[in-house]
């Protein structure tokens, strides 16, 4: 074992502070490989200042594809900083420089999941399904609370995950993930994300029939009589039909641009 080296705390906060711009540079190749290896150059620059060499071979490592969720994102840079001052501190030989790379690329896969499971299918749902009616309404406390229910939870957990994985967070993910603790945690956001999607279908989707029928000299409104049968069934068949449409993917541009020709001809023939 050579000297040990250890990262410095304004070092650690360079890191921790770079991480905001993962998807500063993100390409269709390696996704966000420059911004993981822009995020630990500082750390890099202190561990091998003295050795060019190793600079490069760390500097290609994390530069190798990278694609996960940015939230729990700091948990694994955390470990990468543990694990370059682990291959900093070794004799040479005496560390596999590989195994960071191997770290990165098996927690990739379930963090992304629990990131996108948690943070784009739950907290943001719902932080945005209560938020935006109050501001479309003219309510300054809907940006509050998106702000209060997605950007807090968000921020917190970098915070944590950067610290609990710099201090040793790999045994802390494989136990939760042995136990069952992570498989039930992702269920439980994805039913949830699920839920709430399903309960902006009606406050957020607006599809009424604008016809009138007259029978016998008697008005009927069409859109009355479908929400006696079944309230805001149009808006559910619109969603269902856009969520068929992505399915068989087609472009949600596409969908965008279709129903915005839909709604304009609709309305102008006066069936909307």
């Amino acid at each position: 074992m050579g000297e040990e080296k250890k990262l410095s705390s304004k070092t650690l906060k360079k890191v921790f502070n770079r991480h905001y711009q993962l998807l500063g540079c993100f390409n269709y190749e390696r996704q966000m490989s420059t911004g993981y290896a822009w995020t630990m150059m500082p750390a890099l620059k202190e561990l091998y200042k003295d050795n060019p060499e190793e600079m490069k071979s760390a500097v290609k490592r994390h530069l190798e594809f990278y694609n996960c969720a940015t939230t729990p994102s700091p948990f694994i840079i955390g470990i990468s900083c543990a694990m370059e001052e682990q291959n900093a501190s070794a004799e040479p030989g005496e560390y596999d420089p590989s195994s960071i790379t191997s770290v990165k690329a098996a927690l990739m896969g379930p963090l992304a999941g629990i990131g996108d499971s948690f943070f784009w299918g739950t907290f943001r749902v719902i932080g945005a399904g209560i938020a935006a009616p109050l501001a479309v309404a003219g309510n300054f406390i809907g940006p509050l609370l998106y702000f209060l229910i997605n950007v807090i939870p968000s921020e917190v957990v970098r915070r944590f995950g950067f610290k609990i994985g710099y201090e040793g967070g790999s045994t802390f993910l494989t136990q939760i993930s042995e136990d069952g603790t992570l498989q039930k945690l992702t269920e439980s956001a994805r039913i949830m994300g699920l839920v709430v999607i399903g309960a902006m279908i009606p406050a957020m989707v607006k599809c009424d029939i604008a016809t009138v029928l007259n029978i016998n000299g008697a008005e009927i409104v069409l859109q009355d009589m479908i929400d006696q049968v079944c309230p805001k069934l149009l808006p559910m068949l619109l969603v269902f039909i856009c969520y068929k449409l992505l399915k068989k993917r087609v472009s949600g541009t596409v969908i965008m641009i279709g129903l915005l020709l839909f709604g304009i001809i609709a309305v102008a023939l006066g069936i909307l």
